[in-house]
C-alpha cells in the first residue's frame, strides 16, 4: 500500500494547493509515483495540473459510490469540482461517513508510491476524511499573526481522527508557507512554530512569491517557471521523504536536482 499524506489547513491562502502540486511534481522527477487528490470543492489542484473541467468521474462520484477510485484517475490525479459540495453534504447523513474516503483509497492501484491528499481550507467533513484516511498529516501555515493559533486548531481536528477513529496517524510536519524571512513578522511566526512544535516544524520555509500565481496561470510547476523558487520545494521533498523513511533512491535523486 502506498504512504498517504493529507496535507491540509485552518484556512485558505496558505499556499496549501500549491504545496501539494509541486511536493508531487518533485517526488515524480525522483522517480516516484504519485497520485494526487483533490478533496476541495473549487478544484484549484485539478486546475493547477491541467485536468480537463469536463474530466469524469470525480472524487465526488467515488464519495457517493457511483464510480471506484480507479475509475476517477485522471493522469495521476482523481480530481474536485462543485459538485464535491453536494457530495459532502449528502456523507453527512451517513453511518461510517468519517470512513468513506479510506475505503475508497483501499483501491488505490499498486503501481502508486505515494497519495498526497489536498484538504479544502476548513476543517470539515472532507478534512476528517482525509485525515481517517491518511498515514500522515502535513499541516501549513502562513506567516502571519495567527498561524499558531491556525496550527492548534488543525492540531485538534487530527487528534480527533486520531483518538477516534485511526490511531497510527502521526503529524509528519509543519510547513511555514508563504513567508518572506526579511521581515520580522514571519520570524516571528517562526519562531513561535518552532517554540510549540519543535522539530516537527521543516527546516524548509517556503518563500512568498507573485510567480506561484503566474505558474498555476500557465499550469507549469515552480520548479520550471522559477527554478531558483523550486529550490524551496526540493529541500522540502527531500525533508518529507527523509522522515517518511524508505525512500533513500528517490532522496538522492532529488539531491541531484538540487545540485543542477
Amino acid at each position: 500500500m502506498p504512504v498517504t499524506i493529507a496535507i491540509l489547513s485552518q484556512k485558505g491562502g496558505t499556499g496549501k494547493t500549491t504545496a501539494v502540486r509541486t511536493l508531487a511534481d518533485v517526488m515524480r522527477r525522483g522517480g516516484l509515483d504519485v497520485l494526487a487528490v483533490d478533496l476541495d470543492p473549487q478544484g484549484n489542484l485539478s486546475d493547477y495540473l491541467d485536468v480537463p473541467p469536463e474530466a469524469g468521474p470525480t472524487v465526488s462520484e467515488v464519495l457517493g459510490g457511483g464510480a471506484t477510485l480507479t475509475q476517477a484517475i485522471h493522469g495521476d490525479v482523481v480530481p474536485a469540482n462543485l459538485s464535491l459540495a453536494e457530495a459532502e453534504l449528502a456523507l453527512g447523513g451517513r453511518i461510517g461517513r468519517e470512513m468513506t474516503l479510506r475505503r475508497a483509497l483501499q483501491q488505490t492501484p499498486e503501481r502508486y508510491d505515494i497519495v498526497l491528499l489536498d484538504c479544502p481550507p476548513s476543517l470539515g467533513l472532507l478534512t476528517v476524511n482525509a485525515l481517517v484516511a491518511a498515514d500522515w498529516a502535513l499541516i501549513t501555515a502562513e506567516a502571519q499573526y495567527f498561524a499558531l493559533q491556525g496550527v492548534e486548531q488543525a492540531m485538534q481536528v487530527l487528534d480527533v481522527a486520531r483518538d477516534s477513529l485511526n490511531p497510527p496517524l502521526a503529524l509528519l510536519g509543519v510547513l511555514l508557507n508563504l513567508a518572506d524571512m526579511r521581515t520580522v513578522h514571519s520570524r516571528e511566526a517562526l519562531a513561535s512554530l518552532r517554540e510549540r512544535f519543535g522539530e516537527k516544524v521543516f527546516g524548509s520555509v517556503i518563500r512568498s512569491s507573485i510567480a506561484y500565481a503566474e505558474s498555476a496561470e500557465r499550469a507549469l510547476s515552480i520548479v520550471e517557471h522559477r527554478p531558483d523558487l523550486g529550490r524551496d520545494y526540493i529541500a522540502l521533498a527531500g525533508e518529507v521523504l527523509e522522515r517518511l523513511g524508505g525512500f533513500e533512491q528517490a532522496r538522492r535523486s532529488i539531491a541531484q536536482i538540487s545540485s543542477t
